[in-house]
């Protein structure tokens, strides 16, 4: 009777703790990394730089999966809808985290309430790039082209609430000249779709268009941020160009779904600090044009709501909306 007794103990016991994440037996699996957009995208890479690096120390694989479509949203709900068990992961976006809440009048999650984050990987202009032989060779011959030829220039996008779209349509805003947003569902098929002419511009990465630039098939007017890109520093910003106060620039961000568990939290964030300070990891991240980020890890949950705050200010200024 005895050893029944213990041995129902014994299966209690494990019954309560099955489901328990310890600090010292997670991961015990490979983790999925989803990125909410195709290969070969500046999230894309960044997520495998990371999650590379991220295996070697945790022991296990991190596999990335892409879930492309709606800007990002796909991807990004289904691990806002995830187990919180620390095995399913996303590389956010500044627009899957923050444009998106302003800019779509129906989303399936919300960045403020279901995701837990883990820590910035870096912050990235975005650069103006348009055909080599292109009429126009800076921003102010653009726009002048634009004015005299309403309707006629397009810009494309990785898709609806990217930080390209919203970066045109705030200049569209702040120059008062009308141009037709062609959204892709990746950056890549944009781009293409510059270099063979099907649209006139657009805002994308600095590591996607140095090789266009180099080769000389692409121009970069200017660049989205407030300080020019250490990728290509010869090329003036925005602001310089004739619109003062303009400033967007693209961030990524490692997040699990909300209520994710404490000791599986606490060794992804651990994880993703002691990657963040390895010279051959920002090494890595700085050849994709990323610059650092100082956010502390408590801060995260901040700077997310102040991204909102500041891009729905965008959005309403650039009348962006998608239903």
């Amino acid at each position: 009777m005895k050893s029944m007794l213990a041995a129902v103990t014994a299966l209690a016991v494990l019954s309560i703790t099955a489901g328990t994440v310890r600090a010292d037996d997670y991961p015990s699996r490979p983790v999925r990394l989803v990125v909410p957009f195709g290969g070969g995208t500046s999230t894309d890479l960044t997520a495998r730089i990371i999650g590379e690096a991220m295996s070697k120390r945790l022991g296990q694989p991190i596999v990335v999966e892409n879930r492309a479509g709606a800007g990002g949203a796909i991807g990004t709900d289904y691990v806002a809808k995830s187990k919180a068990d620390g095995y399913t992961l996303t590389m956010g976006t500044v627009g899957t985290l923050a444009i998106n809440k302003a800019l779509y009048r129906k989303l399936s999650y919300d960045p403020a309430k279901d995701f837990s984050y883990l820590g910035i990987p870096g912050y990235t202009p975005t650069l103006l790039v348009v055909r080599n032989d292109a009429p126009y060779k800076t921003l102010a011959e653009l726009i002048a082209y634009a004015k005299a030829h309403p309707d006629k220039l397009s810009f494309g996008s990785a898709g609806n609430g990217t930080s390209g779209h919203l970066a045109g349509e705030l200049l569209k805003s702040m120059a008062g000249v009308s141009m037709t947003h062609v959204p892709f569902k990746e950056g890549g098929q944009a781009l293409t779709a510059v270099l063979g002419g099907q649209v006139d511009f657009m805002f994308y990465h600095p590591v996607a268009v140095l090789p266009y630039l180099k080769g000389h098939k692409l121009r970069a007017l200017a660049a989205s941020s407030q300080r020019r890109s250490v990728a290509a520093p010869d090329v003036p910003t925005v602001a310089e160009s004739g619109y003062p106060g303009f400033d967007l620039t693209a961030w990524f961000m490692l997040a699990g779904p909300a209520g994710l568990d404490a000791p599986a939290r606490t060794r992804l964030v651990q994880t993703m600090q002691a990657v963040l300070q390895d010279p051959a990891v920002q090494k890595q991240l700085a050849a994709q044009g990323l610059e650092a980020a100082a956010v502390e890890t408590s801060q995260l949950p901040a700077f997310v709501n102040g991204e909102m705050q500041k891009w729905t200010a965008v959005v309403k200024q650039s009348n962006a909306q998608v239903d």
